[in-house]
This record gives C-alpha cells, sequence and structure tokens, in this order.
C-alpha cells in the first residue's frame, strides 16, 4: 500500500480513537454525575477507554513511530473537535452560575 495512504489512514483512525475517548469521557461525565454510584461509572468508564484507546493506538502504529505520531495528532484534533461541539454555548455563559448551599 502506498506509504502516504497509510499515514492518512493512521491519521483518520486517530480521529476515531479520540472520538470514542473523548465522547465517553463526555457521556460518562453525564451519566456519572447523576447516578447512585459514580465512582463506578468513572473507573469503569476509565478502564474501557484507556484499553480501546491502547489497544488501538498499538494496533494502528504497527510498530513504526511515523503512524504512531499521525494517530496521536488525530486524537489531539479529536479533542479539539469535541471541546468546541460539547462547549456550553455564550448564553449559558453570561449568567452566573448558582451554587450550592451544602453539601448532597
Amino acid at each position: 500500500m502506498n506509504e502516504t495512504l497509510t499515514l492518512v489512514l493512521a491519521w483518520m483512525a486517530g480521529v476515531g480513537l479520540g472520538a470514542i475517548f473523548f465522547g465517553g469521557l463526555w457521556w460518562t461525565v453525564r451519566k456519572g454525575v447523576s447516578s447512585k454510584r459514580p465512582a463506578l461509572w468513572f473507573s469503569g468508564s476509565l478502564l474501557l477507554r484507556m484499553s480501546i484507546a491502547l489497544a488501538g493506538l498499538y494496533f494502528v502504529s504497527g510498530g513504526r513511530w511515523e503512524r504512531l505520531l499521525l494517530c496521536l495528532l488525530g486524537v489531539v484534533m479529536a479533542r479539539q473537535v469535541l471541546i468546541r461541539l460539547t462547549r456550553p454555548s455564550r448564553d449559558n455563559q453570561d449568567r452566573p452560575t448558582q451554587e450550592a448551599s451544602h453539601a448532597p
């Protein structure tokens, strides 16, 4: 296969792995905060997300540092995109947040 195509595919795989990792983190925070057992949600999600990301990076790299570097670049780029997509709207940023008067 053409080396350039291989590197582009490694980058695309990194974007996918980043979307899974950081999308899963966003979903876990939304579900875990309202859960009766948040520690189970957060620790289980961490183990699952890290397992998927590390296994994906291992298989995509194939022992080549160029593929690993582009895959990691894809992960970072996916993080930036998800940060922009999940950012609260400007309307919510203008309002002051109301703090809880006591701990739950």
